[in-house]
């Protein structure tokens, strides 16, 4: 088991639709031709001791985005653990964010495998506003419980 440890931020949106979350696709070569279970929180890794959960989903949103989380109350929504060990530290925040302003980081990895080439990728390369119903079909499977403890926070 990996004792890696990630943190972000889950924005959420009141909408005539009902409530609706901003996820982002993760980019790279692996997700490219996937929906199901390619979407994420936008989030990242941090080591504990050195940086706090909370301050890591904040700089890992400003990281994956390129904009600045937006302020507001943050709703905590505890931990999850995903199928590779990684422990995910999730805060909601009501926002109203246009996914056409983002400015995704980027990663650098050898692609194609074993080419000695390297390449660079998105780290989320699409992101989209979901109602939770769609959201649940397309997130990383253990990060569904952040929607379903969003959903018993939000009227």
């Amino acid at each position: 088991m990996s004792g890696k440890r990630s943190a972000g931020l889950l924005l959420f949106r009141h909408t005539g639709n009902g409530l609706e979350v901003l996820l982002g696709h993760m980019g790279g070569p692996f997700f490219a031709r996937r929906d199901a279970g390619a979407w994420t929180v936008p989030k990242g890794e941090y080591v504990a001791g050195e940086e706090t959960a909370w301050d890591a989903a904040r700089r890992e949103f400003q990281e994956e985005l390129g904009l600045p989380p937006p302020a507001g109350e943050a709703v905590p929504l505890g931990e999850v653990r995903q199928t590779g060990g990684k422990t995910v530290t999730a805060w909601a925040v009501e926002a109203d964010l246009d996914p056409a302003t983002i400015e995704p980081g980027t990663f650098r990895m050898e692609w194609p495998p074993r080419s000695g080439q390297t390449q660079e990728f998105p780290e989320l390369d699409r992101v989209r506003w979901f109602g939770l119903d769609r959201a649940r079909e397309v997130i990383v499977t253990a990060q569904a419980a952040f929607l379903d403890r969003l959903a018993e926070h939000s009227p």
